[in-house]
């Protein structure tokens, strides 16, 4: 198990202070009433985004968590590697982990963020939202863990804080309406803050949207560093939000809003899933699923010296003819190591 993983938690109440203090929109304990209302790796390292604004270099983690998953050409998952098929280097120089989770059943703490905005309510969005939810739901195994938050207008909200009991879950479920406009990267920026109490060492949000911003205060780039500095990877289920490698005859992106979460998605070591129907939907959330069950965890500390600053990560496996999927990059200081 990773004992030391705590240390990175304990930063977290300091990541969303931050977020609290750039601009983002605070958190309440329950939704707001809705009003009444008219009838796989990236082929190279992304670029670093720009840092959120008052978000201070000696914030960063001391211990960083880089899930990896392995699987072949064919897409199985490889669940038999050990410590020392794996090969972790930050700033193309070795570096030893000396905390290793091996694949396998160990509990998960998942984030159910809901775009709850006007738009969701259209095209049969919010109950696709809850089919999803419920899926994760009703495979829940022993010491998985819950929370679910939404955001409208410009209050994000967490309606159920994390927790094993199912029937509060479904109820919130149950009560979602869509109403107001969209602040979602703002909401995005508060992920940290949602997911600090957490208790399972392995930990992911799952963001369902229809993708349309129209009222943050955070910028896209600011909402993505707080998220990728607080280690969490985020899976995107994009409702008929598109392909973000779409582009027009001149070379124009089609789907602005997508390309935007699949680079949320790649950033902090999740996956975009364009969702155009019920058979998107469930094929999404088995390979969503099926990654996290997957996920190996490398885990290492880094030094209280040295300059802040982003470093890229790489994970090798020796095994042939597989794909390496894991998080790019950290900003922090050098590996103690």
């Amino acid at each position: 198990m990773l004992g030391n993983a705590s240390r990175s938690r304990k930063l977290l109440g300091l990541v969303a202070a931050t977020a609290l203090a750039s601009g983002a929109a605070g958190i309440t304990a329950a939704p707001p009433p809705a009003p009444a209302s008219p009838a796989g790796q990236p082929s190279a390292p992304p670029a670093e985004p720009a840092p959120a604004a008052g978000f201070a270099d000696e914030v960063s983690v001391s211990w960083i968590l880089v899930p990896v998953t392995v699987q072949t050409r064919a897409g199985r998952f490889v669940r038999d590697l050990e410590r020392e098929d794996f090969e972790l280097r930050v700033d193309g120089r070795a570096v030893k982990f000396p905390d290793f989770e091996p694949r396998g059943g160990v509990p998960w703490s998942l984030v159910f963020l809901q775009d709850l905005s006007g738009s969701m309510a259209l095209a049969g969005n919010l109950e696709a939202s809850r089919r999803a939810t419920r899926y994760f739901l009703d495979r829940a195994r022993g010491g998985d863990e819950f929370a679910l938050a939404s955001f409208a207008g410009r209050v994000t909200a967490v309606d159920v804080p994390f927790t094993e009991d199912q029937q509060a879950l479904r109820e919130a479920v149950d009560r979602w309406e869509g109403y107001g406009k969209t602040a979602l990267h703002d909401a995005v920026a508060l992920l940290p803050q949602i997911s600090g109490s957490s208790r399972n060492l392995k930990r992911a949000v799952i963001l369902v949207t229809d993708g349309v911003d129209n009222a943050s205060q955070m910028t896209p780039a600011q909402a993505r560093e707080l998220v990728r500095r607080a280690e969490i990877p985020v899976f995107v289920l994009g409702l008929e939000s598109g392909d973000p490698k779409a582009v027009s005859a001149e070379g124009d992106k089609l789907h602005r809003f997508a390309d935007v979460l699949n680079l949320l998605a790649a950033m902090t070591g999740g996956r975009y899933f364009p969702i155009r129907g019920p058979d998107d939907l469930d094929g999404a959330c088995a390979a969503i699923a099926e990654e996290l069950r997957s996920q190996y965890v490398l885990g290492f500390e880094t030094s209280d010296r040295g300059p802040s600053r982003y470093r890229p990560i790489s994970v090798e496996v020796r095994r042939r003819n597989v794909k390496v999927t894991y998080r790019q990059g950290y900003r922090g200081t050098r590996p103690a190591s």
